[in-house]
């Protein structure tokens, strides 16, 4: 009998022979209706769950879910992955860390220089035949701050630092010893230090809200903020006041709180742009973690370590 992987991700149709290829019987289920049938229906034989961050897998669901074994997260964050109900299992979790790093990157430097050059409102402008001559700022030389310095932290500092010639700080758990960039002790630290401020760090409890209120107004009214990490990293209300208030200059937001749910006040902003957690979406990206998700299960079903293991907590 082949081994059965639930796929609850919906942007990979095209990448699955990667998958299938190896053996493995797909079941594809994207939408949450479909999700909940393809448990009740066939919950007695997956054996492993293809989900991303946002997705996620739930408690209830993995109980549902009797020969369940391995839980393969695509991209770096797995905020929504119930990892005590999975070590209470004794279930394996994977993710496929730093893989989209550099399609992420691209995207949070083409978000930052959208918001900066405004060029979004330029396009609008000149398709209705307007010609508005506005001064906006340049790149070069600013002060770019990143909050989470791995894989697509360290991918848009070498972009803003080679390309653009920007001088990099950066706020992590550790500072790193393996780079030259300025590490700031702390987000506010960060946020008063930096021109420019992009968000790259995972999402969960430990960064939930480190940019509030205080952190904003250390950037400043000529500030910009771009996140391509979580919502939930910052404070939405408070970024909503700030933008609405001119505290600072913009933001340029790739994911919210509650997805697919945009606030209408950011909507409605003339100092936002906003894109639907797509910065990690190219082809070469999706290739890529799909066939990492394909290694990691060869692996553990051959009875070897996994590539990519999350840490899970003690099962109790």
């Amino acid at each position: 009998m082949p081994i059965t992987v639930l796929v609850l991700v919906e942007t990979i149709n095209d990448y699955l022979p990667l998958i299938e290829g190896n053996g493995f019987h797909v079941i594809l289920a994207p939408t949450p209706a479909e999700r909940a049938l393809a448990i009740k229906a066939h919950g007695g034989q997956i054996q492993a769950v293809l989900t991303r961050g946002p997705l996620g897998l739930y408690a209830e669901e993995i109980a549902a879910l009797p020969l369940l074994e391995i839980i393969c997260v695509i991209g770096a964050g797995y905020e929504h992955v119930d990892l005590q109900a999975a070590s209470n299992r004794g279930i394996v979790v994977t993710n496929g860390a730093g893989v989209n790093a550099p399609s992420v990157a691209d995207h949070a430097m083409a978000l930052l220089l959208s918001l900066v050059r405004d060029i979004p409102r330029a396009d609008a402008a000149v398709r209705r035949s307007e010609w508005p001559k506005v001064m906006r700022p340049s790149l070069s030389g600013k002060q770019l701050g990143i909050l989470g310095l791995g894989a697509v932290g360290m991918e848009i500092a070498k972009r803003a630092a080679l390309g653009f010639g920007m001088e990099v700080s950066y706020h992590s758990r550790q500072p790193r010893d393996d780079v030259d960039y300025t590490y700031c002790s702390t987000p506010l630290e960060l946020a008063r230090a930096s021109d420019f401020l992009i968000l790259a760090t995972p999402g969960g409890a430990t960064t939930r809200h480190l940019i509030d209120r205080q952190a904003l107004d250390a950037l400043g009214p000529h500030g910009f903020l771009v996140n391509i990490a979580r919502g939930s990293v910052i404070v939405t209300a408070d970024l909503i006041s700030a933008l609405e208030q001119r505290r600072i200059g913009g933001a340029a937001l790739d994911v919210f709180d509650d997805e697919p749910q945009v606030p209408d006040a950011l909507k409605h902003l003339s100092n936002t742009v906003l894109t639907p957690h797509v910065a990690g979406l190219s082809p070469e990206a999706a290739h890529d973690t799909v066939q990492r998700v394909a290694d990691n299960l060869m692996e553990y079903f051959a009875g070897r370590p996994v590539l990519t293991p999350v840490a899970l907590p003690p099962a109790n």
